[in-house]
C-alpha cells in the first residue's frame, strides 16, 4: 500500500538474519510430472510453472471473462474507466457523516470530533457481509472498510508539514482505523449507505482497544499512561483484512512505524532498540509530527508504545458495543492483511504477509476449532494456535517454519524468554528460522474453487542490488519493479498442514519485456500490468488483481484486472478497471450475487497539494477525496460474464 519502502531510511532489513536466498541452492525445478520449463532471466534460471499444470487444470472448464478488456489510462487521466456495458458510482466519500449527530462534512472547519464521525480517510481493505448475519442477501450489508493513512497536505489548506498544528495532527489520528457502514441496494441497483444505522461505527486512532493473546500481559506492552497493558489507544495504518468464517472482520496493522519518532534518544544498549530498529522506526522526528502533542508517539519519551502496534485487529461488525481486539497470537510485523480457511479437521488458518522488501509470508493455524453452530464460540479462536513463516524451496516445494519458543533457535540464548517475545519480535524470529526473503509480501489470499493460495508481491527494487539478496527461484527478477504472483497448493489442499508445492503464476509487467509471464498464455494477447497488491476471487474462481504502483512500474494508472486461474484461459490476464490521477485501488470486494463490485480508490490526487490539486476526483470541484466505489453492468448481469 502507499508510503512504502523507498522512504524507509531506518529499517534494518531481515538480511541481518539467516533467512536463506535459495540462489545457492538450486536453479531449477522439475515439474511433479517429470516436465521442466525454465525462463532465463538476466542470466539465472527462473521457476515457471509447467504447462502441464494448465492442461491438467483445464479439465475444471472455465469459461473464461466474458467483459472487452479496457486500454490502460496515462498517468494524469483524471477520471475511472470501466468496460463496455458497466458503471460506476461513487458510494462513499471521505468525511461523509455516520451517524445523527454527525455534522456534513466541511474542509475548511474540520475538527477530531467531527471525524470520529465522519467515513475516515485513504479507505483500503472493503469487506461486504451480508444483513441479517448468516444470511446470503446481496441487496443489505455491512461494509467494513480500512482507513490506511492520511495525505495531510491534500488534507489541509495551506499545510505546514515542518508545523503541523494541534487540530492537524488530531484530524489525521481520527481519520485513520476503519468504519463500518450499512448500506443498501434499491431495486433499480443503486446503492446507498445509511447514515443513522445503529450499527454505523468508526475504530480510529484514539479509540478504546484491547490486547489478547500471549503477547497481552507482555513487559513491554506497558506504558506510563496504561501500567496495565488494558486500555490501549487506537488501531493505525489499518491496510488490508480479511472476513472470519464466524462473520467478524480481522484488519491488518502495516506502516505504523511511520508514526513514531526520536530512537535515537533511547540507549543503544537498551534491548528494545534493536526491536525498534528492526521494524524500521525513525530515528529522529516523524513525518507526521505527532509526537509533539503526543508523547506516546515519542520512542524517547515511551519506549513501549509501538510495541502495541503492528498487530492483527479484530472487531464485530455486527455488534457496535464490542471493542477491537488486538490479536497478538498472529504476530507483530507490518500486516497486510490476515485472510482465512479451514482446514480439513476444522482448524483455522489465517494468512499474511509482511509488506516490506525482503520480508516473509506467514501463517497463523488455530489449536481450537471452527464451531458453524455457535458463534459465540468462535470469538476467541485467533488466541490460541501456532504461528508459521514460508520456506520456498526451489524443487517447487516448501514448509512452514513454526515460531514457537524453545524451538529450534527461538531460546533465550538469542534472546527469546516467551513466546511473547517471539511474537512482540516477528521479524527477528523468522530470520533465525530460515524463512524465504520475498519481494514485498502483500495480500496473500485462498480462492474458494480450487482452495490454492495465491500471494501477491508487489515489486523489490532492492533484489540484487550491492549488498542485498540476489534472485531465488520464488524472487526470480533483480529490481523487481514489477511484481509477481505465486501460486501454492498446501498439502492434500488442507490449510492447517506445514508443507506445500508452489509454483510462479505471473511475472508482472508489459507483456513486451522478455522476463514477463502469465501462465503460459500467450504475451501477446494480455493486458500490461505493475505492482499486484490485493487480490480477490469470484464465484468462479477467477483471480482479481488491484495494483499499487503501476504508474512506477509501467507508466500508466493503477487498475482492476482479471485472469482465469484454470482451463484454456488460464493467464488470459484483462483490466477491467483503470483509476483516477495519483490513485491505487484497493480492497476488491463482490456481494455474493457478484453483481456488484466494490472498489476503494485510496490517496486520489497524490502528488498534489490543497492548493495545486492534481485530481478533482469525485467530485470534480475543490480537492479530491478518497471513496469507496461500486462498479455493475447495465443489465444488472454478473460481474465479469
Amino acid at each position: 500500500m502507499g508510503g512504502h519502502d523507498e522512504k524507509d531510511k531506518w529499517i534494518v532489513r531481515s538480511q541481518a538474519g539467516i533467512g536463506q536466498t535459495l540462489e545457492e541452492v538450486l536453479a531449477l525445478r522439475i515439474s511433479r510430472r517429470g516436465m521442466l520449463k525454465t525462463l532465463a532471466i538476466g542470466g539465472s534460471l527462473a521457476l515457471i510453472g509447467s504447462n502441464l499444470t494448465a492442461v491438467e487444470e483445464a479439465l475444471a472448464a472455465n469459461p473464461g471473462l466474458k467483459f472487452k478488456a479496457i486500454k490502460p489510462t496515462d498517468p494524469n487521466f483524471d477520471d475511472v474507466v470501466v468496460p463496455e456495458g458497466y458503471y460506476a458510482r461513487t458510494l462513499i466519500r471521505w468525511g461523509e457523516p455516520l451517524s445523527a449527530d454527525a455534522p456534513d462534512f466541511d474542509v475548511w472547519l474540520q475538527t477530531p470530533e467531527a471525524q470520529v464521525k465522519q467515513f475516515g480517510y485513504n479507505c483500503d481493505f472493503v469487506g461486504f457481509l451480508p444483513l441479517p448475519y448468516g444470511s446470503n442477501n446481496s441487496n443489505r450489508g455491512l461494509l467494513v472498510v480500512n482507513h490506511e493513512y492520511t495525505n495531510e497536505e491534500l488534507m489541509f489548506p495551506k499545510y505546514d508539514d515542518k508545523n503541523p498544528t494541534r487540530n492537524q495532527v488530531d484530524v489525521g489520528i481520527a481519520a485513520h482505523g476503519m468504519s463500518v457502514v450499512e448500506v443498501v441496494r434499491a431495486p433499480d441497483g443503486t446503492w446507498s449507505y445509511v447514515r443513522n444505522s445503529r450499527f454505523n461505527r468508526r475504530v480510529s486512532g484514539f479509540s478504546a482497544t484491547r490486547l489478547s493473546g500471549p503477547a497481552a500481559g507482555h513487559p513491554w506492552m506497558r506504558t506510563s499512561a496504561d501500567p496495565g497493558a488494558d486500555a490501549i489507544l487506537g488501531t493505525l495504518n489499518n491496510c488490508a483484512g480479511g472476513k472470519t468464517p464466524w462473520g467478524t472482520v480481522v484488519s491488518g496493522e502495516e506502516n505504523f512505524h511511520q508514526y513514531f519518532a526520536n530512537l535515537n534518544g533511547l540507549d543503544r544498549n537498551d534491548p528494545r532498540y534493536a526491536v525498534h530498529r528492526r521494524y524500521g522506526m525513525p530515528a529522529a522526528e516523524s513525518e507526521r509530527k505527532w509526537e509533539r502533542f503526543h508523547s506516546r508517539f515519542d520512542i524517547a519519551k515511551e519506549p513501549n508504545e509501538a510495541f502495541r502496534f503492528g498487530w492483527c485487529v479484530e472487531i464485530d461488525p455486527y455488534d457496535p458495543s464490542k471493542p477491537a481486539v488486538k490479536r497478538t497470537a498472529l504476530g507483530r510485523f507490518r500486516h497486510e492483511a490476515a485472510t482465512f480457511a479451514i482446514g480439513r479437521d476444522g482448524r483455522v488458518a489465517a494468512y499474511s504477509g509482511d509488506d516490506a522488501q525482503f520480508e516473509y509470508v506467514y501463517k497463523f493455524v488455530t489449536n481450537g476449532k471452527f464451531d458453524p453452530r455457535n458463534r459465540e464460540a468462535n470469538m476467541n479462536l485467533l488466541d490460541d494456535g501456532v504461528l508459521y513463516v514460508a520456506k520456498f524451496n526451489a524443487d517447487g516445494t516448501g514448509e512452514w517454519l513454526p515460531l514457537v519458543f524453545g524451538q529450534g533457535p527461538l531460546t533465550p540464548e538469542n534472546g527469546f524468554r516467551s513466546q511473547g517475545d517471539v511474537l512482540i519480535n516477528t521479524r527477528l524470529a523468522a530470520d533465525l528460522v530460515g524463512a524465504t526473503k520475498m519481494d514485498r509480501p502483500e495480500d496473500v489470499e485462498v480462492n474458494p474453487a480450487n482452495k490454492k493460495v495465491y500471494i501477491a508481491l508487489t515489486n523489490n527494487t532492492r533484489r540484487g542490488a550491492s549488498g542485498q539478496p540476489g534472485v531465488d527461484a520464488a524472487n526470480p527478477r533483480a529490481n523487481n519493479a514489477w511484481g509477481h504472483i505465486i501460486e501454492l497448493t498446501e498439502r492434500n489442499d488442507d490449510h492447517s498442514a506445514t508443507t506445500f508445492r508452489w509454483e510462479i503464476f505471473i511475472l508482472a509487467g508489459l507483456p513486451t519485456q522478455e522476463d514477463t509471464y502469465f501462465a503460459g498464455f500467450d504475451k501477446s494477447k494480455v493486458s500490461p500490468m505493475g505492482a499486484p497488491d490485493n487480490v480477490a476471487f469470484d464465484n468462479q474462481g477467477n483471480l482479481w488483481i488491484a495494483t499499487d504502483g503501476a504508474p512506477r512500474a509501467i507508466k500508466f494508472n493503477d487498475g482492476l484486472f482479471a485472469v482465469p486461474v484454470s482451463g484454456a484461459q488460464r493467464g488470459n490476464l484483462q483490466q477491467f478497471f483503470s483509476s483516477v490521477a495519483g490513485s491505487e485501488v484497493c480492497g476488491p470486494e463482490f456481494t455474493p450475487d457478484n453483481r456488484t463490485l466494490f472498489l476503494a480508490i485510496q490517496h486520489p490526487g497524490e502528488g498534489g497539494t490543497f492548493e495545486n490539486p492534481i485530481s478533482t476526483w469525485p467530485d470534480r470541484q475543490g480537492l479530491p477525496r478518497p471513496s469507496v466505489i461500486t462498479v455493475q453492468r447495465f443489465d444488472s448481469g454478473v460481474i465479469g460474464t
